[in-house]
């Protein structure tokens, strides 16, 4: 995963459909905004292939904050556009996210963990002044014990958070991803156990992603 690094995701066939009518404009113009977006330092963020059938429009993200050569912690984001709107989604743009990270044992015991990851996510949307509607989501903790040949291993507990929420769509039917995915950054260097920053903290690096292909329009 390489750091300001990337291309547009439409399959394997390489065709560039960057220019392709089918792809609405608003959609065309939200991935875009994904390329102005300045994240914190130790974040490598490349496009991936998005998954199919969730709506006639997908576009995907993975990052991961990194010290060294580890991960500390690792997500993926999706942007999903219907342009028929979605009763679900009460709206036509749709984010969804998985973010998970290992954690300290003092933070596994802890019973308010769930909540406080939860806050971290509303509150890097809510920081950057942006609206939005139906958020939902789950944060689930895994344990894991180690016997006999991995027995000298200490006790490790994952933690993993999925939501989705529907962006206030703006100037022309598009919603601010540059700050949306700024605010899903931080999320996930809070989860890595990074201490949090301000909006305006925030500003070290741009992602710069290379309009090489276009963006997946999944068919059927």
């Amino acid at each position: 995963m390489a750091a300001a690094q990337g291309r547009f995701s439409d399959g394997a066939d390489g065709t560039d459909s960057a220019k392709d009518s089918s792809v609405p404009l608003p959609f065309r113009r939200a991935v875009d905004g994904l390329k102005k977006a300045r994240l914190r330092q130790g974040i490598e963020i490349d496009p991936t292939k998005p998954p199919q059938r969730l709506a006639p429009h997908a576009y995907a993200l993975e990052a991961a904050v990194v010290d060294g050569d580890e991960d500390l912690a690792d997500g993926r984001l999706i942007l999903l556009h219907d342009p028929a709107g979605h009763d679900a989604w009460q709206g036509a743009f749709r984010l969804v996210t998985l973010v998970r990270a290992e954690l300290e044992p003092e933070m596994a015991v802890d019973p308010l963990l769930p909540e406080v990851c939860w806050s971290w996510l509303t509150g890097a949307l809510d920081a950057r002044g942006l609206t939005y509607g139906e958020a939902s989501g789950t944060v689930t903790m895994a344990a894991s014990h180690y016997f006999g040949g991995l027995g000298e291993r200490r006790p490790a507990t994952q933690i993993e958070i999925r939501a989705s929420w529907t962006p206030r769509e703006g100037v022309g039917g598009v919603p601010d991803t540059a700050a949306h995915l700024s605010a899903w950054c931080e999320l996930l260097c809070q989860i890595a156990g990074l201490p949090p920053v301000g909006p305006t903290e925030t500003v070290t690096g741009v992602v710069s992603l290379p309009q090489r292909r276009g963006p997946h329009h999944p068919q059927g």
